[in-house]
């Protein structure tokens, strides 16, 4: 990715996460002012073609086209970005695993024997929007290598949690409308090896692909993941085609279907015993503790154990001191969280429960990683009696 690239990016993630704050914001309060309100427009349906409720439309079809702009955003950093040099990508990638791993083996241990076990892949995302915002408000406290790394290990995050929705939460399979998907696909790939240039023929297939997944029992969402993935990575018809994609759908992805989503789907009404039923609930401290404590040690200890094996470098602006931070900021779970929460539990109960633990540990960990990062930006006291330096006292640059 290039220079301009990413701060592109990174600004369309920052304001981005200001917008899906407010609408997770509103979402709570329209639940608990008017929770039957709430509870009758998203659960009201909506048939066309398919009969979903509007916020089974919001999660199967919007979130698709997110989907999609996580699938090409990895193709581009597959073919040109930080994963192209595999000497580059690994440390990210470990500690991306480490901060998937942790997670759930710590949310596994506290809920082991329940119900609420099934949701073990809840504390494993990451939020790219709200991590990146974080560091936005932290300003030159962050170095852009900072923002690259943690971006990066969003993004194998994102690649994790794509596998984990396709091959755990998935339902029972059709093979025929698999098969239908599968030869969906196919065609995207006759295409673009005809020359097709036009947006419109890939865009009514995608439909189709859509359509077939979602028939099929695989969540419907990764058939955004995978055409995103077919996007060619280099120009077509003299022109960038990722590049175009992403200028059109990023903003309608970051302002308009993910907030759209959190409205949908962060609303909890808080009232009724829920907040004490959540503290005094196994789901809903395995849930926090595994974004908390799992993505702090996971992503931390993953790193400084590649570092010490020789299996990557940290890059410029790095410092050991700041993964720590970076590390807890990582557990800053929102979206994919939310997603998976709503996958993995059917009762409404059990769902509410692992949305409070989400916000809480959420919370947490922004809070955590800000104070660390904030500390260790600032400079150590000097001994009493040393010298301080000539000009405004501030020490070099890391």
């Amino acid at each position: 990715m290039s220079a301009r690239g990413v701060a592109d990016f990174l600004k369309d993630e920052v304001a981005g996460g200001v917008v899906l704050l407010a609408a997770a914001v509103a979402a709570l309060l329209w639940a608990n002012v008017d929770a039957g309100g709430y509870a009758s427009v998203w659960d009201g349906h909506l048939h066309v073609v398919l009969d979903l409720d509007l916020r089974h439309w919001v999660n199967d079809a919007l979130m698709a086209v997110f989907f999609f702009v996580v699938g090409i955003e990895i193709k581009r950093e597959l073919v040109a970005g930080e994963l192209r040099d595999r000497r580059a990508a690994a440390l990210p990638a470990i500690a991306a695993a480490g901060g998937v791993v942790l997670p759930a083996l710590i949310f596994l241990a506290i809920t082991a024997g329940s119900d609420g076990a099934r949701g073990w892949a809840i504390p494993a995302a990451t939020d790219i929007a709200f991590a990146v915002g974080v560091l936005a408000l932290l300003g030159d406290r962050v170095s852009s290598g900072m923002k690259l790394f943690l971006l990066t290990i969003a993004i194998v995050d994102d690649i994790i949690a794509i596998a984990i929705i396709a091959l755990f939460y998935a339902g029972g399979l059709d093979p025929l409308w698999l098969l239908a998907a599968v030869g969906g696909l196919g065609i995207v790939v006759a295409l673009r090896r005809l020359g097709v240039v036009a947006i419109w023929p890939y865009a009514a297939v995608g439909v189709g692909v859509w359509l077939a997944v979602h028939e099929s029992g695989v969540h419907a969402t990764i058939a955004g993941v995978a055409l995103g993935l077919l996007t060619p990575a280099g120009a077509v018809g003299g022109r960038d085609v990722i590049a175009t994609l992403e200028h059109r759908l990023h903003p309608v992805s970051a302002f308009a279907i993910v907030p759209l989503f959190a409205l949908a789907n962060a609303g909890v009404d808080l009232g009724g015993g829920v907040l004490g039923d959540a503290a005094s609930s196994r789901l809903g401290w395995a849930v926090a503790a595994g974004l908390v404590v799992g993505k702090l040690l996971g992503i931390a200890g993953a790193t400084f154990l590649a570092l010490r094996l020789g299996l990557g470098v940290l890059p410029d602006g790095v410092r050991r001191a700041s993964v720590w931070g970076l590390a807890a900021l990582g557990g800053i779970g929102f979206t994919v969280s939310l997603f998976i929460a709503q996958l993995a539990f059917d009762d409404p109960a059990m769902a509410a429960t692992a949305k409070v633990g989400i916000f809480a540990g959420s919370l947490l960990s922004g809070a955590l990683g800000s104070a660390i990062l904030i500390r260790g930006a600032r400079p150590a006291p000097a001994p009493s009696g040393t010298p301080r330096p000539s000009g405004s006292g501030a020490p070099g640059g890391t």
